[in-house]
């Protein structure tokens, strides 16, 4: 082995290593169960993972890596799902959160969020480039936004969904309406920029608008990604995209999140945690990554002695 490869390989040990001492929120994953007599809206029955996704095939994955909690993300539009997901997770302390799926702009919106909200695990929901969905169009309407405003003013959180730069420029507009609400920004390293300068500038800009603003958060899931039929698993590849994450929303407003079952599709949860552990290498302070911002962005439900608290 030459020197530097040498050199690179233990130091992704030692950082590993190092990542186990401290306590690990993983953000981002999602549960479902193939069994259900009315199915699964995703994922397809011709993926990959078509396999139940649950807390007990989490843990064997998860724990041995320091992972101490979890919050689930919505991959259901089913809104009998949102329920269904708080019964799952209020069975296993592991679960600290569960970011849902409803309808800003509907009519029964305020009464399904009042519902959803009496469970403490309820932390907010998603909306974004996903069940065919338009953030970009519905905050044009007012009963949208007057409806994120109902969620900021609950102390609950809007995740968003598959980054693009429509996205990005959408979340700037909501971010200028409704000031006070929490966005996560997930999978933030998918995003690609425009090939053409005034695109990329465009959507740079916006990037750096959402980093002077403090309740802007994002996440360092969707790292992996098929290039040319290949997955890569060297961090060198990824650097640039992940450093350009860094140069916007610094240390304390990003956060580990695995995209588990979702990331078996490209690579296994230790090749997903092994990038994570070489990317919190480039930041100032890994608690932060590994569960405070989470915490300050959801303000999750500590359900365990070996789980943090702020």
């Amino acid at each position: 082995m030459k020197r530097r490869q040498f050199l690179s390989s233990a130091f992704a040990t030692v950082l590993a290593g190092a990542a186990k001492t401290i306590p690990i929120i993983d953000s981002h994953i999602h549960l479902f169960d193939v069994s259900r007599p009315q199915g699964v809206p995703w994922p397809p029955k011709d993926s990959s993972i078509y396999k139940s996704a649950l807390p007990t095939r989490y843990r064997q994955l998860a724990v041995p890596h320091g992972i101490v909690g979890a919050i689930e993300i919505e991959c259901s539009p089913w809104f009998d799902d949102n329920q269904w997901v708080l019964d799952i997770a209020r069975k296993d302390p592991i679960m600290v959160g569960s970011i849902g799926d409803l309808e800003p702009g509907t009519s029964g919106f305020a009464k399904q969020l009042e519902g959803l909200h009496r469970n403490p695990l309820f932390r907010g929901i998603r909306y974004g480039n996903i069940w065919d969905r338009d953030l970009g169009k519905k905050i044009a309407e007012p009963a949208f936004v007057d409806d994120l405003k109902l969620l900021a003013k609950a102390g609950l959180v809007l995740d968003t969904a598959n980054p693009d730069p429509a996205l990005i420029h959408a979340v700037v507009r909501v971010s200028d309406l409704v000031p006070n609400l929490t966005i996560i920004v997930d999978h933030l390293p998918e995003l690609t920029l425009p090939d053409d300068a005034a695109g990329r500038k465009a959507c740079d800009a916006d990037l750096h608008l959402l980093g002077q603003r403090p309740q802007i958060f994002a996440k360092g899931s969707g790292i992996v990604r098929r290039v040319d039929g290949r997955v890569p698993l060297d961090f060198s590849f990824y650097r640039d995209r992940l450093d350009h994450m860094v140069g916007i929303f610094g240390a304390d407003r990003l956060m580990f999140g695995s995209d588990w079952p979702n990331s078996d599709q490209w690579a296994q949860y230790p090749d997903v945690f092994k990038l994570a552990t070489q990317f919190v290498g480039t930041l100032g302070n890994r608690e932060n990554f590994f569960w405070r911002n989470s915490l300050r962005a959801y303000r999750w439900v500590k359900r365990d002695p070996s789980q943090p608290s702020a």
